[in-house]
């Protein structure tokens, strides 16, 4: 399957700051990012919502992955009043609870349908405000899928986080390719923060594509770059999800859990 339908074997690794090539950390603090050399060319600052369970071809997001296939231990929710998401004050908030037979529901937002339609962007920088839930279990994740497949399915993870450890989170990059008959690549790290900082505040999660590389900040910072593969030219469209799991026991998570966010912008340089 597609992206994430692999249940983050992976994940039972986050141990390894560096599991793959290609990876090239810094621990020096670096400048923050100066977006006056860039232009806004999606600017969602959640004012409303508009969503769609799977694409009407007028809503801005839908509430599935575009493929065959959602992922983790909650179910990815069709919108309804008040759940799995809320607007208040400008901020979304995605939440993930338990029904009255046990079972977990959440939410998971796209910008492209199955159809194609919707947002996608060549190059440029892709960012994300949030406050992450705190507890074991969760799974919160802002990340980019490279809709061009034909050189293999491109996935930028700006973002996971594991509630069981909150002194981390994880920037991921992939290529899959075993639908073309070749071995997946991909990289990651761990990007370490102080305990409990991601749930007590608001913090900037993003990502610039560039022809060569793929840089992954925090707060603006840079914190990681990668070399960027071939597939990595195409355009990409963002997601954002409140997933449970990934191999971690759920049985203490909290319920109901929170993801807030405050916005998702993307950019392009000027000079592009």
């Amino acid at each position: 399957m597609m992206p994430r339908s692999v249940t983050r074997a992976v994940a039972l690794l986050a141990t390894a700051p560096f599991l793959l090539s290609g990876n090239i950390a810094y621990s020096a603090p670096s400048p923050p990012l100066d977006l006056s050399h860039y232009s806004l060319t999606f600017e969602e600052n959640f004012d409303d919502l508009s969503v769609s369970p799977r694409g009407d071809g007028h809503s801005r997001w839908i509430a599935h992955t575009p493929w065959s296939g959602d992922f983790g231990d909650a179910v990815f929710a069709d919108p309804e009043p008040g759940f799995p998401f809320t607007i208040k004050d400008g901020v979304l908030r995605i939440e993930a609870r338990k029904n009255a037979s046990g079972r977990w529901f959440s939410g998971l937002l796209s910008a492209v349908d199955s159809k194609d339609r919707g947002f996608c962007q060549q190059y440029g920088y892709f960012e994300a405000r949030m406050k992450l839930p705190p507890g074991p279990g969760v799974w919160p994740s802002f990340w980019l899928i490279g809709r061009d497949k034909s050189k293999g399915s491109a996935e930028i993870d700006v973002m996971e986080y594991y509630g069981r450890d909150n002194s981390q989170f994880i920037s991921t990059w992939h290529v899959w390719k075993s639908q073309l008959g070749q071995p997946d690549e991909g990289g990651r790290t761990i990007i370490a923060v102080p305990s409990g900082s991601l749930s007590t505040q608001f913090h900037t999660y993003g990502a610039e594509v560039t022809p060569t590389e793929v840089r992954f900040y925090l707060d603006r910072v840079e914190r990681w770059r990668v070399p960027a593969p071939p597939s990595y030219s195409s355009c990409f469209y963002p997601l954002v999800d409140l997933a449970l799991g990934s191999g971690w026991p759920i049985k203490d998570t909290p319920d109901p859990s929170m993801l807030w966010v405050d916005y998702i912008h993307v950019y392009q340089r000027k000079s592009d």
